[in-house]
C-alpha cells in the first residue's frame, strides 16, 4: 500500500562522513553487544558440565540460567540514573568492570551458590550496558545513521551468541564450562579500552552545562557540520526540558504515556515470542528433536541458531533506515509466528516418537523440519524484533526522560526474559513442547497487531522531531500510516 498524498515526506538527509569518532562509537556498540550475546549463548553449552560437577536439579539449572536476567533488570533500572548523572561514557565503563568481575566469579565458583552470585553480577553489568550503550549510540549517531548504529548492537549480540556456541562446541568434549564462562571477560576489557578515547554525547554535555565539550564532540563526529546550528537545536530542546521535573514520576505522566506504553510493550513482547527460551535451551530442544549426541546438538545450535542469527541481522542493519521500522517488525512477526506453529506441530509427532522409542540413531524427518522451522524463526527475529525494538526504544522518548524511560523499558525486557527462561522447562512439562511453542506463536500474533495499531514510523526523523510528534496529533497520525 502506498503512502497517501496527505502524508508529508521527510526531507532528504545529506550523506554523513564516517569519522574516526563514529567508527569508535560503532566499536563500542559492537563490543557492548558482544559481551551481552556471549553471556546469553554460552550457558547453553555450560549447563551439562555444571549439572555434572555440582549435581544440581533441573530447578537449580533454571535458576543458574535465568538469574542473570534478574541482575540485568536491576542493572537496567540503575543505569538510567547513572547515565543521566555520570554520563553515558562513564556508565559504559562501569558496566564493563562489573561484567569482568562477574565473569571471574563464575569461572572460579566452588559451588552453585557462588555461581548464581556471579551470574547476578554479570547480569547487573549487562543490564547497565544494555541501557547505556544503545543510548550512547542513539545520541552520537546522525539521524540518517541512527537506526543502523543502534542495530549494530543487536548484530553484535548475535555475533556474541555465535562465538559462545563456537566455544561451547570446541570445549564440549571436556569439562570446560569454567573456561566457557571466564572467556566472557575479554570483550568487557576491550570495551573499556575502546571507550577511553571517546567523548560523551553532545546531548549529555549540553544537559550538564558543558557547551564547549559538546561543541568538540559534535566536531569529532562530523568536522564538516555546522556545530553552532546543531548545538543551538540541542540547546533549545534541553532548555525546553529544563523546566520539567525529570524524576521517575515524570516518566509515567500522561504526556509521555503513549511512548512509554510502546517501549515497555515492545520490550516485553520481544521476549514473550520465545527467543531466549530457544537461545538458552537450544541444545535441549535439539536433543528432543533427535539430535542426541553432544556433537550434533552443538553443531545444530552453532549453525541453525548462531550463524543464521548473525547473517539475518545484517538485513536489519542494512534496511532499518531505508525500509522503515514498522514493515520490518510486521514481516518478522509473521514469519516467526508461522515457524513456531510448525515447530509445535512437529513436536506432536516427536513426543510420540520419543515416548515409543528407547533410543534414536539420529534426527528424524520431523527433527529436520523442526530445525528448518527454527532457522526461519531465528532469521525473522534477527531482522525484526531483535534490532528494531531496541532502535525504537532508544529514539521515542524526549531528552529529559530518555535515560530513565529507556531504563524502565529495558528492565521490563529483562523481567520478561527472566519469566521465559526461568519457567520454560516447567512450562514444557505442564503443557508439552507443542503447547509452549504454540503459546509463543500466539504472542507473535499479538505483537503484529500491537505494532500495526500503536507504533508510529520513526525512520528519518531526528530525536527532536520524534519528541515534538507526541504533542502533534496530525504529525503522529501521519507517522502511523507512513509505512503503507
Amino acid at each position: 500500500m502506498t503512502t497517501t498524498a496527505s502524508v508529508p515526506t521527510s526531507p532528504p538527509l545529506r550523506r554523513h562522513p564516517m569519522t574516526r569518532t563514529l567508527l569508535g562509537v560503532g566499536a563500542v556498540i559492537m563490543l557492548a553487544g558482544l559481551l551481552f550475546g556471549y553471556d546469553q549463548g554460552v550457558i547453553s553449552g555450560a549447563l551439562d558440565g555444571i549439572k555434572r560437577d555440582f549435581h544440581v536439579s533441573t530447578f537449580v539449572l533454571e535458576i543458574i540460567t535465568s538469574w542473570v536476567t534478574l541482575g540485568a533488570m536491576g542493572g537496567a533500572l540503575v543505569a538510567g540514573v547513572l547515565a543521566d548523572r555520570l554520563g553515558r561514557r562513564v556508565t559504559i565503563v562501569l558496566a564493563s568492570i562489573l561484567f569482568t568481575a562477574g565473569a571471574l566469579i563464575e569461572a572460579l565458583a566452588p559451588g552453585s551458590v557462588i555461581l548464581v552470585i556471579g551470574r547476578l553480577v554479570v547480569g547487573f553489568g549487562v543490564g547497565v550496558a544494555s541501557v547505556a550503550a544503545p543510548l550512547y549510540a542513539a545520541e552520537m549517531a546522525p539521524a540518517r545513521l541512527r537506526g543502523r548504529f543502534v542495530s549494530l548492537y543487536q548484530l553484535a549480540i548475535t555475533i556474541g551468541i555465535f562465538i559462545a556456541y563456537l566455544v561451547d562446541y570446541i570445549l564440549s568434549h571436556s569439562s570446560g564450562w569454567r573456561a566457557m564462562l571466564g572467556v566472557s571477560a575479554v570483550p568487557a576489557i576491550l570495551l573499556v579500552l575502546a571507550m577511553i578515547p571517546l567523548p560523551d554525547s553532545p546531548r549529555w554535555y549540553v544537559k550538564a552545562g558543558r557547551r564547549d565539550d559538546a561543541t568538540r564532540a559534535l566536531k569529532r563526529v562530523d568536522p564538516t557540520e555546522n556545530a553552532t546550528s546543531s548545538l543551538d537545536e540541542i540547546q533549545a530542546a534541553v532548555d525546553d526540558d529544563a523546566s520539567k521535573e525529570a524524576g521517575w514520576g515524570t516518566v509515567f505522566t500522561a504526556e509521555w504515556r503513549r511512548p512509554l506504553v510502546i517501549g515497555v510493550c515492545l520490550a516485553v513482547l520481544q521476549q514473550f515470542t520465545g527467543i531466549n527460551a530457544i537461545i538458552y535451551y537450544a541444545n535441549q530442544i535439539f536433543a528432543a528433536a533427535g539430535f542426541n549426541s553432544p556433537d550434533s546438538q552443538s553443531l545444530a545450535t552453532l549453525w541453525a541458531i548462531g550463524a543464521v542469527n548473525v547473517v539475518a541481522t545484517f538485513v536489519a542493519v542494512a534496511w532499518v533506515d531505508r525500509f522503515g521500522r514498522k514493515p520490518l517488525l510486521m514481516i518478522g512477526c509473521t514469519g516467526m509466528g508461522l515457524s513456531l506453529a510448525v515447530v509445535g506441530a512437529m513436536f506432536i509427532r516427536l513426543d510420540h516418537v520419543n515416548a515409543s522409542t528407547s533410543a534414536s540413531h539420529g534426527p528424524t524427518g520431523e527433527g529436520i523440519v523442526t530445525l528448518v522451522a527454527l532457522v526461519v524463526f531465528i532469521a525473522c527475529f534477527a531482522f525484526s524484533l531483535g534490532p528494531v525494538v531496541w532502535t525504537i526504544i532508544n529514539e521515542i522518548f524526549p531528552a529529559h526522560v530518555r535515560g530513565k524511560a529507556v531504563a524502565v523499558a529495558t528492565a521490563a525486557n529483562w523481567f520478561a526474559a527472566w519469566v521465559v527462561s526461568q519457567f520454560f522447562l516447567t512450562l514444557v512439562s505442564l503443557i508439552t513442547s507443542t503447547g509452549a511453542f504454540w503459546l509463543f506463536a500466539g504472542f507473535c500474533v499479538v505483537t503484529f497487531v500491537f505494532v500495526q495499531k500503536m507504533v508510529p514510523e520513526t525512520r528519518g526523523r531526528t530525536l527532536e522531531d520524534i519528541q515534538s510528534m507526541w504533542g502533534d496529533p496530525d504529525e503522529l497520525a501521519a507517522a502511523m500510516i507512513e509505512h503503507r
